[in-house]
């Protein structure tokens, strides 16, 4: 049990708009345990957006319990929540994020700023994960000028900074045409292969999803199949 890095238990997600409820997801019970590469899946409208809110705790359920290496998020002060979700969790998002008066170096030592370590060694690291990305020619470049796939490579080393057992990668590949996104994709495929990240993107492309070992399907906000992937590939394949 001690590598259950996510648990849901029987959770909703309820908006109110006005007098109509919204159940965004329906009574949802999954763990995701330390080096899974999993895909939520499912069509537009199925609450993947909203699992991938709950699963990166950046927002609580309305009924039922989430448990983040074993502590209850929505017992947390903000505070406390926003510090382990920090640690454990690294976003990989489609549009990047990356702040555009920032060099490529800049961005990934944003979230090493907010650690208590000496500028001199949160350089060092900002630059290593640079080069794990294939981007240690491009540090001094700003969002401008770069690719698509080289930004959202920078935002990769950005998740990268605090070292989290989780990489939660919204729809990573759905700005990129197909070459560039499989580059990216197989960055993501070796930190899990390789560096045993648990890895979770969440996606409506099924080629995409065809990488992971786990699909966790949704349909109008339920969690309709979790089965292994038995047909998975690798990016060289």
């Amino acid at each position: 049990m001690e590598n259950i890095l996510i648990d849901f238990k029987n959770v909703w997600k309820t908006y109110h708009m006005g007098e109509i409820r919204v159940n965004a997801l329906k009574n949802v019970s999954v763990k995701l345990g330390k080096g899974e590469f999993a895909a939520i899946i499912g069509p537009s409208g199925s609450g993947k957006s909203t699992m991938m809110n709950l699963v990166g705790c950046l927002d609580i359920p309305s009924q039922g319990k989430i448990f983040l290496k074993g502590r209850d998020i929505a017992r947390l002060q903000e505070s406390d929540l926003a510090a382990l979700r920090g640690r454990t969790i690294g976003f990989v998002f489609q549009q990047y994020n990356l702040i555009p008066g920032m060099t490529a170096l800049e961005n990934v030592l944003l979230p090493l700023e907010i650690q208590e370590i000496t500028d001199n060694v949160a350089e060092k690291k900002a630059k290593e994960l640079l080069d794990l990305v294939g981007l240690s020619d491009k540090m001094q470049n700003k969002p401008t000028q770069l690719s698509g796939g080289q930004q959202q490579r920078v935002s990769i080393a950005r998740a990268l900074a605090c070292d989290p057992e989780i990489i939660l990668a919204d729809e990573p590949t759905g700005a990129l045409d197909s070459i560039t996104g499989n580059e990216v994709i197989s960055i993501l495929y070796r930190l899990w292969k390789e560096k045993g990240k648990t890895v979770v993107i969440v996606t409506h492309d099924m080629q995409l999803a065809g990488y992971a070992s786990r699909h966790i399907q949704l349909k109008d906000g339920e969690m309709i199949r979790d089965y292994p992937n038995e047909e998975q590939v690798s990016p060289e394949t």
